[in-house]
Protein backbone atom coordinates (compact mmCIF):
# COMPACT_ATOMS: atom_id res chain seq x y z
CA UNK A 1 0.00 0.00 0.00
CA UNK A 2 1.51 3.14 -0.67
CA UNK A 3 2.03 6.22 1.45
CA UNK A 4 -1.08 8.17 -0.04
CA UNK A 5 -3.23 5.19 0.19
CA UNK A 6 -2.79 4.34 3.99
CA UNK A 7 -3.25 8.31 4.64
CA UNK A 8 -6.21 7.97 2.61
CA UNK A 9 -7.11 5.11 4.87
CA UNK A 10 -6.08 6.65 8.27
CA UNK A 11 -8.35 9.64 7.44
CA UNK A 12 -11.56 7.50 6.43
CA UNK A 13 -11.07 6.34 9.95
CA UNK A 14 -11.01 9.18 11.39
CA UNK A 15 -13.84 10.45 10.03
CA UNK A 16 -15.51 7.13 10.82
CA UNK A 17 -14.42 7.54 14.92
CA UNK A 18 -15.37 11.05 15.01
CA UNK A 19 -19.48 9.95 13.17
CA UNK A 20 -19.50 7.83 15.93
CA UNK A 21 -18.16 10.20 18.80
CA UNK A 22 -20.87 12.27 16.99
CA UNK A 23 -23.64 10.42 17.92
CA UNK A 24 -22.56 9.39 21.23
CA UNK A 25 -22.46 12.47 21.89
CA UNK A 26 -26.19 13.70 20.68
CA UNK A 27 -27.60 10.52 22.49
CA UNK A 28 -25.49 12.21 25.94
CA UNK A 29 -27.67 14.94 25.46
CA UNK A 30 -31.06 13.40 25.04
CA UNK A 31 -33.38 15.78 27.43
CA UNK A 32 -36.57 14.71 29.39
CA UNK A 33 -39.08 17.30 29.36
CA UNK A 34 -42.50 16.83 31.59
CA UNK A 35 -45.38 18.60 32.28
CA UNK A 36 -47.59 18.31 35.39
CA UNK A 37 -50.80 19.31 33.78
CA UNK A 38 -51.62 18.61 30.56
CA UNK A 39 -52.55 15.78 27.79
CA UNK A 40 -51.17 15.22 24.42
CA UNK A 41 -53.42 18.21 22.24
CA UNK A 42 -54.40 20.64 24.75
CA UNK A 43 -52.43 23.66 24.89
CA UNK A 44 -50.43 22.87 27.66
CA UNK A 45 -49.41 19.71 25.97
CA UNK A 46 -49.11 21.99 22.62
CA UNK A 47 -46.75 24.28 23.62
CA UNK A 48 -44.84 21.41 25.00
CA UNK A 49 -44.64 19.69 22.03
CA UNK A 50 -43.18 23.01 20.30
CA UNK A 51 -40.93 23.49 22.92
CA UNK A 52 -39.26 20.27 22.07
CA UNK A 53 -39.06 21.11 18.33
CA UNK A 54 -38.08 24.22 18.79
CA UNK A 55 -35.00 23.08 21.08
CA UNK A 56 -34.07 20.35 18.02
CA UNK A 57 -34.02 22.93 15.46
CA UNK A 58 -32.27 25.57 17.29
CA UNK A 59 -29.59 23.50 18.86
CA UNK A 60 -29.02 22.29 14.98
CA UNK A 61 -29.93 18.52 16.60
CA UNK A 62 -27.26 18.51 19.18
CA UNK A 63 -30.36 18.24 21.67
CA UNK A 64 -33.01 15.71 21.35
CA UNK A 65 -36.20 15.91 23.76
CA UNK A 66 -38.08 13.04 25.07
CA UNK A 67 -41.59 14.70 25.79
CA UNK A 68 -43.72 13.23 28.70
CA UNK A 69 -47.46 14.38 29.30
CA UNK A 70 -49.69 14.71 32.28
CA UNK A 71 -49.38 11.83 34.98
CA UNK A 72 -47.04 9.68 32.42
CA UNK A 73 -44.36 9.96 35.24
CA UNK A 74 -46.78 10.86 37.81
CA UNK A 75 -48.52 13.22 39.69
CA UNK A 76 -47.82 17.00 40.17
CA UNK A 77 -45.39 16.63 43.85
CA UNK A 78 -43.83 13.25 41.83
CA UNK A 79 -43.13 15.25 38.62
CA UNK A 80 -41.68 18.03 40.49
CA UNK A 81 -39.76 15.71 42.67
CA UNK A 82 -38.62 14.80 39.36
CA UNK A 83 -37.55 17.96 38.47
CA UNK A 84 -35.79 18.98 41.15
CA UNK A 85 -33.52 16.01 41.39
CA UNK A 86 -32.76 16.18 37.71
CA UNK A 87 -34.06 13.25 36.36
CA UNK A 88 -36.16 15.03 34.17
CA UNK A 89 -34.25 18.19 32.66
CA UNK A 90 -37.01 20.17 31.55
CA UNK A 91 -40.78 21.36 32.58
CA UNK A 92 -43.83 23.11 32.51
CA UNK A 93 -44.93 23.30 36.15
CA UNK A 94 -47.39 24.50 37.95
CA UNK A 95 -45.58 25.34 40.89
CA UNK A 96 -45.36 23.10 44.05
CA UNK A 97 -44.20 24.71 47.64
CA UNK A 98 -42.67 21.78 49.13
CA UNK A 99 -38.86 22.77 48.29
CA UNK A 100 -39.56 26.51 48.94
CA UNK A 101 -42.40 28.10 50.19
CA UNK A 102 -41.42 31.44 48.98
CA UNK A 103 -42.52 30.02 45.36
CA UNK A 104 -46.48 30.18 46.78
CA UNK A 105 -45.82 34.14 46.00
CA UNK A 106 -47.43 33.00 42.55
CA UNK A 107 -50.51 31.92 44.22
CA UNK A 108 -51.41 35.42 46.25
CA UNK A 109 -54.84 35.87 46.40
CA UNK A 110 -55.68 39.21 44.10
CA UNK A 111 -52.09 40.50 43.53
CA UNK A 112 -53.53 41.50 40.15
CA UNK A 113 -57.21 41.85 39.25
CA UNK A 114 -56.50 42.62 35.34
CA UNK A 115 -55.19 40.98 32.31
CA UNK A 116 -52.99 44.03 31.41
CA UNK A 117 -51.54 44.79 34.87
CA UNK A 118 -51.02 40.60 34.95
CA UNK A 119 -48.95 40.58 31.94
CA UNK A 120 -47.06 43.49 32.56
CA UNK A 121 -46.11 42.21 36.27
CA UNK A 122 -45.51 38.39 34.66
CA UNK A 123 -43.15 39.57 31.76
CA UNK A 124 -39.74 39.88 31.74
CA UNK A 125 -38.56 43.04 33.70
CA UNK A 126 -42.33 42.41 35.52
CA UNK A 127 -41.70 42.45 39.48
CA UNK A 128 -43.45 39.09 39.96
CA UNK A 129 -41.21 37.61 36.92
CA UNK A 130 -37.99 38.98 39.18
CA UNK A 131 -39.14 37.56 42.38
CA UNK A 132 -39.74 33.69 40.79
CA UNK A 133 -36.58 33.69 38.87
CA UNK A 134 -34.46 33.98 42.48
CA UNK A 135 -36.98 32.03 43.99
CA UNK A 136 -36.40 28.90 41.52
CA UNK A 137 -32.68 29.94 41.59
CA UNK A 138 -32.44 28.84 45.11
CA UNK A 139 -34.15 25.33 44.26
CA UNK A 140 -31.78 24.50 41.60
CA UNK A 141 -33.84 25.40 39.03
CA UNK A 142 -32.91 27.62 35.81
CA UNK A 143 -36.38 29.96 35.57
CA UNK A 144 -37.16 30.88 31.82
CA UNK A 145 -40.43 32.61 32.37
CA UNK A 146 -44.20 32.07 32.65
CA UNK A 147 -46.47 30.58 31.07
CA UNK A 148 -49.83 32.55 31.31
CA UNK A 149 -53.16 31.22 31.08
CA UNK A 150 -55.37 33.71 33.18
CA UNK A 151 -57.58 34.52 36.29
CA UNK A 152 -59.49 31.22 37.67
CA UNK A 153 -62.63 30.67 39.38
CA UNK A 154 -64.98 28.67 40.79
CA UNK A 155 -66.87 25.18 39.51
CA UNK A 156 -69.59 23.83 41.07
CA UNK A 157 -72.82 21.09 40.69
CA UNK A 158 -76.33 22.64 41.99
CA UNK A 159 -75.25 26.18 44.17
CA UNK A 160 -72.67 28.23 43.39
CA UNK A 161 -71.73 31.61 45.52
CA UNK A 162 -70.92 35.41 44.83
CA UNK A 163 -70.86 36.08 48.45
CA UNK A 164 -68.78 34.94 51.54
CA UNK A 165 -72.03 33.49 53.55
CA UNK A 166 -73.23 32.05 50.39
CA UNK A 167 -70.14 29.96 49.99
CA UNK A 168 -70.37 28.76 53.75
CA UNK A 169 -71.90 25.21 52.77
CA UNK A 170 -70.40 24.76 49.57
CA UNK A 171 -66.75 22.40 49.40
CA UNK A 172 -64.86 23.17 47.07
CA UNK A 173 -61.52 21.20 45.78
CA UNK A 174 -58.15 23.48 45.98
CA UNK A 175 -55.01 22.76 45.06
CA UNK A 176 -52.11 21.08 47.72
CA UNK A 177 -50.07 24.15 47.64
CA UNK A 178 -50.19 27.07 50.25
CA UNK A 179 -52.08 29.20 50.67
CA UNK A 180 -54.51 27.78 48.28
CA UNK A 181 -57.11 26.41 50.92
CA UNK A 182 -56.64 29.44 52.98
CA UNK A 183 -57.83 31.06 50.02
CA UNK A 184 -60.94 29.83 49.67
CA UNK A 185 -61.96 29.71 53.77
CA UNK A 186 -61.43 33.73 53.62
CA UNK A 187 -64.05 33.25 50.73
CA UNK A 188 -66.43 31.70 53.14
CA UNK A 189 -65.88 28.04 51.50
CA UNK A 190 -65.11 24.54 52.80
CA UNK A 191 -62.37 23.32 51.36
CA UNK A 192 -60.30 19.65 50.45
CA UNK A 193 -56.83 19.85 48.87
CA UNK A 194 -56.77 17.12 46.50
CA UNK A 195 -54.33 16.05 44.07
CA UNK A 196 -55.34 17.18 40.16
CA UNK A 197 -55.86 13.44 39.01
CA UNK A 198 -58.37 12.60 41.78
CA UNK A 199 -60.14 15.62 40.80
CA UNK A 200 -62.56 13.92 38.64
CA UNK A 201 -63.98 11.20 40.87
CA UNK A 202 -63.76 13.73 43.92
CA UNK A 203 -66.48 15.78 41.87
CA UNK A 204 -68.36 12.91 40.80
CA UNK A 205 -68.94 11.24 43.78
CA UNK A 206 -69.66 14.11 46.05
CA UNK A 207 -66.62 14.50 48.40
CA UNK A 208 -66.65 18.15 46.74
CA UNK A 209 -69.11 20.43 45.27
CA UNK A 210 -67.09 22.15 43.54
CA UNK A 211 -63.43 22.53 42.15
CA UNK A 212 -61.59 26.21 42.76
CA UNK A 213 -58.26 25.96 41.04
CA UNK A 214 -58.46 26.55 37.65
CA UNK A 215 -58.99 28.78 34.96
CA UNK A 216 -62.44 27.67 32.76
CA UNK A 217 -60.46 25.64 30.07
CA UNK A 218 -59.78 22.82 32.42
CA UNK A 219 -63.44 22.61 34.51
CA UNK A 220 -64.94 22.52 30.83
CA UNK A 221 -62.47 20.03 29.50
CA UNK A 222 -62.61 17.65 32.02
CA UNK A 223 -65.83 18.19 34.05
CA UNK A 224 -68.66 19.44 31.90
CA UNK A 225 -70.44 16.48 32.75
CA UNK A 226 -70.50 17.31 36.47
CA UNK A 227 -70.31 20.78 37.28
CA UNK A 228 -73.03 23.63 35.75
CA UNK A 229 -71.73 26.92 36.76
CA UNK A 230 -68.68 28.69 36.89
CA UNK A 231 -67.96 32.13 38.85
CA UNK A 232 -64.83 34.33 37.77
CA UNK A 233 -63.63 34.98 41.41
CA UNK A 234 -60.29 36.17 40.26
CA UNK A 235 -58.86 34.81 43.28
CA UNK A 236 -55.46 33.97 41.16
CA UNK A 237 -53.57 34.72 37.81
CA UNK A 238 -52.85 31.41 37.07
CA UNK A 239 -49.81 30.48 34.81
CA UNK A 240 -47.51 27.53 34.41
CA UNK A 241 -43.63 27.81 34.32
CA UNK A 242 -41.16 27.18 32.01
CA UNK A 243 -37.82 25.60 33.91
CA UNK A 244 -35.18 23.69 33.75
CA UNK A 245 -32.85 21.75 35.95
CA UNK A 246 -29.90 24.38 36.63
CA UNK A 247 -27.87 21.10 36.66
CA UNK A 248 -28.51 19.94 33.55
CA UNK A 249 -28.57 23.37 32.08
CA UNK A 250 -24.75 24.03 33.35
CA UNK A 251 -23.86 21.36 31.21
CA UNK A 252 -24.96 22.34 28.10
CA UNK A 253 -22.58 24.47 25.63
CA UNK A 254 -23.22 27.90 25.03
CA UNK A 255 -24.55 27.43 22.08
CA UNK A 256 -27.12 24.63 23.60
CA UNK A 257 -28.06 26.92 26.25
CA UNK A 258 -28.88 29.95 23.96
CA UNK A 259 -30.81 27.31 21.92
CA UNK A 260 -33.06 26.18 24.90
CA UNK A 261 -32.75 29.86 25.97
CA UNK A 262 -34.22 31.52 22.48
CA UNK A 263 -36.81 28.21 22.43
CA UNK A 264 -38.33 29.01 25.45
CA UNK A 265 -38.80 32.70 25.08
CA UNK A 266 -40.39 31.73 22.17
CA UNK A 267 -43.16 29.52 23.75
CA UNK A 268 -44.05 32.36 26.43
CA UNK A 269 -43.99 34.98 23.93
CA UNK A 270 -46.56 32.70 22.41
CA UNK A 271 -48.22 31.98 25.07
CA UNK A 272 -48.42 35.45 26.37
CA UNK A 273 -50.58 36.33 22.36
CA UNK A 274 -52.69 33.59 22.81
CA UNK A 275 -53.51 33.18 26.46
CA UNK A 276 -56.40 35.86 26.61
CA UNK A 277 -57.45 34.91 23.62
CA UNK A 278 -57.86 31.18 24.40
CA UNK A 279 -59.95 32.02 27.46
CA UNK A 280 -62.29 33.74 25.83
CA UNK A 281 -62.39 30.68 23.33
CA UNK A 282 -63.27 28.69 26.11
CA UNK A 283 -65.98 30.62 27.98
CA UNK A 284 -67.81 30.49 24.94
CA UNK A 285 -67.28 26.71 24.89
CA UNK A 286 -68.40 26.24 28.22
CA UNK A 287 -71.31 28.49 27.49
CA UNK A 288 -72.74 26.21 24.53
CA UNK A 289 -71.89 23.02 26.98
CA UNK A 290 -74.58 24.59 29.34
CA UNK A 291 -72.41 25.73 31.56
CA UNK A 292 -73.73 28.98 33.23
CA UNK A 293 -70.71 31.40 33.57
CA UNK A 294 -70.80 34.49 35.71
CA UNK A 295 -68.32 37.50 36.93
CA UNK A 296 -69.02 39.15 39.85
CA UNK A 297 -69.41 42.51 39.87
CA UNK A 298 -66.71 44.98 40.35
CA UNK A 299 -68.19 45.42 44.16
CA UNK A 300 -68.27 41.83 44.65
CA UNK A 301 -64.96 41.32 43.87
CA UNK A 302 -63.49 43.71 46.23
CA UNK A 303 -65.13 42.64 48.69
CA UNK A 304 -63.56 39.00 48.01
CA UNK A 305 -60.44 40.50 47.51
CA UNK A 306 -60.09 42.42 50.59
CA UNK A 307 -61.32 39.30 52.65
CA UNK A 308 -58.12 37.32 51.36
CA UNK A 309 -56.05 40.01 51.47
CA UNK A 310 -56.79 40.68 55.02
CA UNK A 311 -56.97 37.07 56.24
CA UNK A 312 -54.12 35.48 53.65
CA UNK A 313 -51.58 37.74 53.22
CA UNK A 314 -50.71 37.69 56.69
CA UNK A 315 -50.05 34.14 56.76
CA UNK A 316 -47.77 34.69 53.33
CA UNK A 317 -46.28 36.73 55.75
CA UNK A 318 -45.27 34.37 58.13
CA UNK A 319 -44.37 31.23 55.63
CA UNK A 320 -43.09 33.33 52.78
CA UNK A 321 -41.38 36.47 54.78
CA UNK A 322 -42.36 40.16 54.92
CA UNK A 323 -39.88 41.50 52.30
CA UNK A 324 -41.53 39.65 49.86
CA UNK A 325 -45.56 40.37 50.79
CA UNK A 326 -43.84 44.17 51.33
CA UNK A 327 -43.32 44.12 47.56
CA UNK A 328 -46.52 42.17 46.80
CA UNK A 329 -48.45 45.22 48.64
CA UNK A 330 -46.79 48.04 46.86
CA UNK A 331 -47.43 46.79 43.65
CA UNK A 332 -50.62 44.89 43.70
CA UNK A 333 -53.67 46.20 41.73
CA UNK A 334 -55.85 48.57 43.70
CA UNK A 335 -59.32 46.96 44.94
Amino acid sequence: MTMKSKLRSVLIAAVAIGCLVGEAAVAATTLKMATDSGTKGSPAGDALKKWAELIEQKSGGELKVRVFYQNELGGQQEVFDLHVAGDVQLMLNWPMTSYDKRIGVIYTPYMTTSWDEALKAYSPGGWVNSLLGGIYRDIGLKFFGPWPEGFNGVATRGQHALTIPAAKDIKVRTMTVFPAPQTMQALGYQTAAIDWGEVYTALQTGVVDGEAGNVIFWDYEYFRDIIDTYVRTKHFFMTGILSMNHKAWDKLTPAQQKAVSEASLEIMNDQFKAAREQDEFYVKKAVEAGIKYIEPSQAELSVLGKAAREKVWPLMEQEIGAEIVNTIRSNASPL
